[in-house]
């Protein structure tokens, strides 16, 4: 039977100089999923249901576990992509406003990966784990604390958190011939914003709603600002040299 657990690894997680007293292992809890008892395997193989492990850059906590079924592979790979790069291509400034609740989370978050919420939530945190490898304790996770979150990510693809500066930044694509590569960046950024909210609420559930929200805003604002200026002054300079040649 083919495995169903993949360990996304885009840098190279490099904990050298991290403390790596207990840090949980991917490769550990890829060995206890691929060696439960063949009938549970069984059941998930039909379902088609996988696990892509990932990590924030640079950062030894939280391991992600991005839960998702097949016909969402693609989906579940640019959570990944917006976990481990984009995320290490935010200002510093944008990390820092997560960084104390990204320590004080749990050391290993689920992410029940999902089309849409049929209450058109773009995600929620729970009260409890529901994936089934992840609901009891095993030694794989060292008695870690398990937390877990959704992600409606076909909702976050239509969400429009900015809409006027989002509809501008469109139109500044749109004549550079790069609208499709700024779309893709732009739902990265949107479920990255998501995954550090409802991480948020599970640090601080008693956290104000407002609060939470716009701290995710924020975020979404500057690292969307930064991206589209680092873009926009690669596209100008790319018209300049096509322009050039015609001197």
């Amino acid at each position: 039977m083919a495995s169903d657990c993949e360990i996304s690894n885009v840098f190279g997680w490099n904990l050298t100089e991290m403390n790596t007293e207990r840090i949980l292992s991917p490769a550990a809890i890829h060995e206890y999923l691929e060696t439960r008892p063949a009938g549970i395997r069984w059941r998930e193989w039909v379902r088609r249901r996988q696990y892509l492990m990932t990590r924030f850059h640079q950062r030894s906590r939280p391991l992600l576990v991005i839960a998702h079924f097949f016909r969402d592979r693609r989906a579940a790979r640019k959570i990944a992509l917006a976990i481990e790069q984009d995320w290490n291509e935010t200002p510093k400034s944008c990390q820092d406003a997560y960084d104390e609740i990204l320590f004080r989370a749990p050391g290993l978050i689920v992410i029940q990966l999902r089309q849409r919420n049929v209450c058109k939530c773009l995600g929620h945190r729970h009260p409890a784990v529901r994936e089934a490898p992840f609901a009891e304790p095993h030694e794989a996770f060292l008695g870690t604390e398990i937390g877990e979150i959704d992600l409606a990510y076909q909702d976050i693809d239509k969400w429009h958190p900015l809409p006027l500066s989002d509809s501008a930044l469109d139109a500044k694509f749109l004549e550079g011939s790069r609208l499709e590569e700024f779309h893709e960046r732009q739902f990265r950024l949107k479920i990255l914003s998501i995954i550090l909210h409802e991480i948020n609420h599970l640090v601080s559930p008693q956290e104000d709603e407002t609060t939470v929200r716009q701290r995710s805003l924020t975020f979404y604002r500057e690292t969307m600002a930064h991206y589209a200026e680092n873009a926009i002054s690669t596209l100008s300079l790319t018209i300049d040299r096509s322009f050039s040649r015609f001197g």
